[in-house]
């Protein structure tokens, strides 16, 4: 069987060479006749595949047909994994799963790739895929294993699922970190008023108590709304927004906070102010999350830009920070669980792009040059679903 044959088919990491039709149906009865492995793969309640030494699939469970809605085996023979699951970067380059840029960062080809050279290798993979013309996300645990069957080479990999786990541990950095920090301010606070007998030092207070508090309750709030967003049971309720007074509110609410002291949000004075029909709630989250990821990614002594204009009547809301993005981030930016903050963390450019694209009807996009990263958020004047409310 000759495997060396060269490809003609472009790649930017993997090999994109494949075996004919008729090899893969070989190697598939080859590994048919080990006694128990029907049984064996089908008794796995995880995705499972058996690869050849090209990543093409000769074998898998009634789990991975069950999941992509394949009738037979036949369906996803000579295919390759992320094919057969819809990974959007499988078809980012003509040689398919594996061969584009963004699959340098997968961590399912990185473990093949080293089944395929011979050693076990198990690794977190987040993964995006269309279904329905609808954008989903996984996070799976892959496990490459390398067996040999009559002196030919194969690779076992099972998928497991870990969402559930991955959201919990992003829920517990969250409750555990972020809004108990935001509650012991709170309860510092209300320990220091009660010393406090200046009246109007009492009604600074007062201020302050009521604008933690609204901080505490929108970030419960956001977190559940995240939930619902991806169950395709949050509910949007549509309203008239000024574009440039929301951009005006968190611009000052940013430039005021104490652990981004040091760093400026700077209002572009070109801003239009237009009037537009929205959801208020989620496009201030996405806003919110965009300024605040520009401001972590700024150094002391830097400057956060924001602003928004009309072009091709939609409204674009923009974001620049001075900080070059490098290449790695901006192949995985948009994946949920990704996050160059640690574990735990990677839920806030995803749930911008899920929040805009799925619920405002509209588009995220990025563009990084030697002046900096820029974050683009596009919206239309109008919106077909929802309900106009006062």
């Amino acid at each position: 069987m000759d495997t060396n044959k060269k490809s003609t088919v472009p790649t930017h990491y993997a090999p994109a060479e494949r075996l004919s039709r008729q090899q893969v149906e070989e190697q598939a009865r080859i590994v048919e006749s080990l006694h128990g492995m029907r049984d064996a793969v089908d008794a796995l309640p995880h995705i499972t595949m058996v690869l050849n030494q090209q990543r093409q699939i000769v074998f898998c469970n009634d789990t991975l047909l069950s999941a992509i809605g394949a009738s037979e085996m036949g369906d996803v023979k000579g295919a390759r994994p992320g094919e057969v699951l819809r990974c959007i970067n499988a078809a980012n380059n003509s040689g398919g799963c594996g061969t584009s840029e963004s699959c340098q960062t997968c961590g399912a080809i990185n473990a093949i790739l080293n089944g395929t050279e011979g050693h076990k290798d198990c690794r977190e993979c987040r993964i995006t895929v269309k279904r329905e013309e609808e954008l989903q996300s996984m996070d799976v645990r892959v496990t490459a294993t390398p067996i040999q069957v009559d002196e030919q080479e194969f690779t076992i990999l099972t998928l497991t699922d870990i969402s559930g786990e991955k959201r919990r541990k992003a829920l517990e950095r969250i409750f555990f970190h972020d809004i108990m920090n935001t509650a012991s301010g709170l309860r510092g606070l209300i320990e220091l008023a009660e010393d406090v007998q200046d009246i109007e030092e009492a009604k600074h207070l007062i201020q302050t108590l009521d604008s933690i508090a609204n901080t505490l309750v929108e970030e419960i709030a956001e977190q559940r709304d995240l939930i619902d967003a991806e169950n395709d049971e949050l509910k949007v309720v549509l309203a008239y927004v000024h574009s440039r007074a929301l951009l005006v509110e968190l611009a000052r609410h940013y430039s005021g906070r104490e652990q981004y002291q040091g760093r400026m949000v700077h209002l572009d004075e070109s801003s239009e102010d237009v009037l537009f029909l929205t959801s208020p709630v989620l496009l201030r989250r996405v806003l919110k999350n965009m300024i605040k990821n520009a401001l972590e990614a700024t150094g002391l002594g830097e400057m956060v830009s924001v602003g928004c204009y009309v072009k091709n009547d939609q409204v674009i809301y923009w974001v620049k920070n001075p900080t070059v993005m490098p290449r790695d981030i901006q192949l995985q930016i948009f994946q949920r669980s990704f996050s160059t903050k640690g574990n735990g963390r990677g839920l806030g450019t995803y749930s911008m792009k899920l929040l805009t694209e799925r619920y405002l009807k509209g588009s995220i996009s990025f563009t990084v040059n030697e002046e900096g990263t820029s974050f683009f958020a596009v919206y239309p004047f109008t919106h077909p679903d929802g309900e106009y409310t006062e």
